[in-house]
């Protein structure tokens, strides 16, 4: 197959961290407050902006609270699990590495009395229909590692007891949230917006927070967990008065996103992109047959991770070491021709190709990665059949 001559102008299609938005250069640091305290009055001033900025754009009901956090996404999650869980039954639900990891959280530290999951291989949703509105539930948006995500909040009651504890990391700030359904939504700001690692944003309904004030967990909780005093929430972590130290320089690459995002219309603006640049995946894949997305059902399919499984016969006859291993040489072909960086699906998957298409990618991008994808592949299979 003959190399083609047009590369992204921007190869960058790792899932976390992602690419930056168009057009961005280090200037737009410029106007980072380094070397003051995050406490003095302008310090506190630009991490409320972020809260404030945040809140807007994602059009967040009014009485949702909006905190930034220590530890990313990871931590937001870790915050939620150890100060609300335990006072009802919990339904984890995992289809994919991230919600993996929080089952194993709870169920090897945490340890409630009362634990459901409700799981699913790569490329498939649990039965959401099992969801017991009396129980909270834990669940992932969008799997990032798998592809999947679930199509809308149609399956969560709005009379439900529990609480909606939702990792939405790679989904906010591409794809729509039922805020009235949701009442813990955690994200970190290296996702969908092309931030800078370390911090994680926390969102709280008014029912989360009533848990907060009402409930006691049995385990004891680190200082970067607690938001509580004295049975009341402290409310200063959601103006902008931080539990940690956090980096005013990603502070200001955060806010210059939020900006960006702004620029382009908003959260309309940047689910269209996100859509528009996985229109431009699906119709490739249509004319492909050397893969499909792993994800069985379109509805399903992510706006934002795309996870392609390769099914040509004679790659899967190959035994699972020799198919990472064969994924794993064609994108670095792809990274030394400087026509996509970070496109091997991750570990813990099944061996494939993933493609980052959030809002802060440009969709002539992702249509100039994708001949090279075909290029990298009839060269790795000519180089095995050759050996």
């Amino acid at each position: 197959m003959k190399k083609p001559t047009l590369r992204p102008a921007n190869p960058c299609f790792s899932s976390g961290p992602c690419a930056k938005r168009p057009g961005w250069s280090a200037a737009a640091l410029s106007g980072a407050l380094l070397g003051r305290s995050h406490r003095s009055k302008p310090g506190v001033a630009k991490l409320a902006e972020v809260i404030e900025r945040s809140h807007a754009l994602l059009q967040m009901p009014a009485d949702y609270r909006l905190g930034i956090v220590a530890g990313s996404d990871t931590g937001a999650v870790e915050l939620a699990l150890w100060s609300l869980l335990g006072a009802r039954g919990v339904d984890l639900l995992s289809w994919e590495n991230f919600g993996e990891g929080w089952v194993q959280d709870v169920q090897r530290q945490l340890k409630p009395a009362d634990l459901r999951l409700l799981q699913a291989p790569y490329g498939e949703l649990p039965d959401l229909a099992r969801v017991d509105p009396d129980r909270d539930t834990v669940f992932v948006w969008n799997g990032t590692t798998s592809g999947v995500r679930v199509p809308n909040g149609d399956w969560i009651a709005a009379d439900r007891r529990g609480l909606m504890i939702c990792d939405a990391t790679s989904a906010a700030f591409a794809m729509r949230l039922p805020w009235d359904k949701l009442d813990v939504v955690t994200w970190s700001w290296q996702k969908a917006l092309g931030g800078e690692a370390a911090h994680g944003m926390l969102a709280l309904s008014p029912r989360a927070v009533e848990r907060l004030e009402s409930y006691t967990p049995p385990w004891p909780l680190p200082k970067l967990f607690r938001l509580t005093s004295n049975g009341k929430l402290i409310e200063g972590v959601f103006r902008g008065e931080t539990i940690n130290t956090p980096s005013m320089l990603c502070v200001e690459d955060a806010l210059d996103s939020l900006r960006w995002a702004e620029s382009v219309g908003g959260l309309d603006g940047l689910v269209a992109r996100a859509e528009g640049n996985l229109a431009a995946v699906a119709a490739w894949e249509e004319r492909t047959p050397w893969l499909r997305f792993l994800a069985k059902d379109p509805a399903t399919r992510s706006c934002t991770s795309p996870q392609l499984e390769i099914v040509d016969p004679w790659f899967l006859g190959l035994s699972d070491e020799a198919r990472f291993t064969t994924v794993r040489a064609m994108t670095a072909r792809l990274e030394a021709e400087g026509a996509g960086y970070d496109l091997a699906s991750h570990r813990a998957s099944p061996p494939g190709i993933r493609i980052w298409t959030g809002a802060t990618v440009e969709r002539s991008d992702v249509e100039a990665l994708l001949p090279w994808l075909d290029w990298a592949w009839a060269e790795q299979c000519e180089a095995a059949k050759a050996a």
